[in-house]
């Protein structure tokens, strides 16, 4: 949506970007997963026919952001744990955050994806 001005990454952030491959109907998952949730397979299955997902790409979400972010209109930002407020941001925000360039109504985020793709939050 290019909403994101200034996006703010912790710069140990451990999350692994999934996209997944449904064989059976073709549809394109794709999952942000820490290594506790990387270990539980359920994650790596269809939860209505149960059918084992393909991993198409497995990659760091840290190295995503910082291959795709100019493709979404915005600046990359890292952030150490090291202070006390860059502590604070990795346990309230989870590593993650932005400074948005307008208001957004956050019901828009159920229709809408930046390129197609189904989307699911990994908590």
């Amino acid at each position: 949506m290019g909403a994101v001005e200034t996006l703010i990454v912790w710069e140990n952030l451990d999350i692994t970007r999934y996209v997944l491959k449904n064989a059976s109907t073709g549809e394109i998952i794709i999952k942000h997963l820490n290594k506790d949730q990387e270990g539980d397979q359920s994650n790596f299955r269809d939860s209505a026919t149960s059918a084992e997902l393909e991993v198409q790409e497995k990659m760091s979400l840290l190295e995503w952001f910082a291959n795709e972010y100019k493709r979404f209109g915005c600046t990359l930002e890292f952030v150490t744990n090291k202070s006390q407020e860059g502590s604070q941001f990795c346990r309230g925000f989870g590593g993650i955050g932005g400074i948005l360039r307008y208001q957004l109504d956050m019901r828009s985020f159920d229709e809408l994806s930046d390129d197609g793709e189904v989307y699911e939050d990994s908590e």
